[in-house]
């Protein structure tokens, strides 16, 4: 495994929603991935930028853009992006074109500030290839990885499939 330093970029999701009351919808609030890191007690060295606060199918080119020319300027190697599920095989295609970089787009079906969310574990299933697979772009979600240009989201069964 590597120990290379691990940039996350936060860039909203359900990941990151929030419900305020009964009259209000979720929405996106200050990520609390660095919150999920430390309850999960993770020491691997890692860097949290928060890049935006965005459903992703609000996601436009430019934010795509600046995703992409975020992780090229990085010093680190390993990325991890927390991204909505709806849009993330798109980013993901945009992403292919960087080279020498391990990218892990990650994502949950039910906000981490649930208490039955599923993000922490796939956080972790998202660090751990992050650290282990080759580069390219790769989408973990719900205990499997995928190749981030060869999966889609079935939405019919709220799950990722190989494509």
């Amino acid at each position: 495994m590597s120990s290379k330093p691990i940039l996350v970029l936060t860039t909203g999701g359900t990941i990151d929603k929030q419900y305020f009351d009964a009259l209000s919808e979720y929405q996106i609030a200050e990520s609390v991935i660095a919150t999920v890191l430390e309850r999960s007690r993770v020491e691997h060295p890692v860097r949290i930028v928060e890049l935006m606060r965005k459903d992703s199918l609000e996601l436009t080119d430019a934010d795509r853009d600046l995703i992409a020319a975020t992780i090229a300027s990085a010093p680190e190697d390993l990325v991890v992006i927390t991204h909505g599920t709806d849009t993330m095989t798109d980013t993901a295609k945009v992403l292919a074109s960087l080279t020498g970089k391990t990218i892990v787009l990650v994502g949950a079906l039910s906000p981490a500030r649930f208490t039955e969310s599923d993000a922490a574990f796939n956080l972790g299933m998202a660090f751990a290839c992050c650290q282990s697979a080759q580069p390219g772009v790769w989408i973990t979600m719900n205990g499997s990885v995928f190749d981030g240009l060869r999966v889609r989201k079935d939405r019919a069964a709220g799950r990722f499939v190989a494509a």
